[in-house]
Order: C-alpha cells, then structure tokens, then sequence
C-alpha cells in the first residue's frame, strides 16, 4: 500500500510540472520566441541534471552507448512538446491544452500496453480501459470545445 501511495504521488508531482511547464513556457515563448524558449528549457534541464549527477552521481551513464537508437531520440521530443505547448496554449488555453496532452498520451500509452512495445508491461485494451478512454475523450472534447 505504502508504495502505491508514493507511486501516485510521484504520479501526481510529474502531472502538476507538465501542467506548470507549459504556462511557463509560453511566457517564455512570447517574449524570446518558441525556438529561443525551448533553448532555455534545455539548458536549464541540463544544468538541473548536472547538479544531480554531482550530488548523487551518474549512475551508469558511461554505458549510453548500449541503448537502442531510438531511444536517443527522446530529447528530441522534448522540442516538439515545447513547440507544441508554446503555440496551442495562447490559442486554448491551459487546460485545453493539458487536456489534449492527457487525450494523446492515453491514445499512446494503450496502443503501447495493448502490444508491449517500446518494453511496456503487455496489457491487453479491455471493456473497463476502453470506457475510461471514452470518458476522457468525452472530457477532451468538452474542455477544447
């Protein structure tokens, strides 16, 4: 039970920064513009993981060559959501937004549980999961209408 309870929570921490992030990022957006911004983010994620890496130390980042290609690429990413959030929150909102994000990661994460890609625990898409995806695809059509 106590590591459900710090499993949410840690759940919870991760949702409250992506619905700080975008705000913040659009501000940032509209006074040094998206690819300025999304320049700032990184360097200040990068500099936050150094201060980790000093404090805890690296951990087996010597052994970065051993992970598929692909998964190099989620830097990368962080570019399109920045991108993506830099321009649909001044046009939405912030809760559209986050919505929409919520809508595409759920799309995302039952495709990867129904097939176990990417080393996703394989869990089939079942009647139970499926209304729930309903209801918050029901919820995302209300929050950006």
């Amino acid at each position: 039970m106590q590591t459900t309870l710090i499993l949410i929570i840690l759940g919870l921490l991760g949702g409250l920064a992506v619905g700080l992030q975008g705000p913040l990022t659009s501000i940032m957006s509209s006074k040094i513009g998206v690819v300025g911004s999304i320049f700032i983010i990184h360097l200040g994620g990068t500099l936050a993981a150094l201060l980790l890496i000093l404090i805890f130390g690296a951990g087996n980042l010597g052994q970065w060559r051993t992970v598929p290609w692909y998964a190099l690429g989620a830097g990368a990413l962080g570019l399109v959501i920045l991108s993506a959030v830099s321009y649909t929150i001044p046009r939405l909102g912030v809760a559209p937004t986050v919505t929409l994000i919520v809508a595409a990661q759920l799309i995302l994460g039952m495709i990867l549980d129904q097939f176990g890609l990417l080393g996703a625990h394989m869990r089939p898409i079942d009647s139970t999961r499926l209304l729930g995806a309903v209801v918050l695809f029901a919820g995302t059509w209300l929050m950006v209408k």
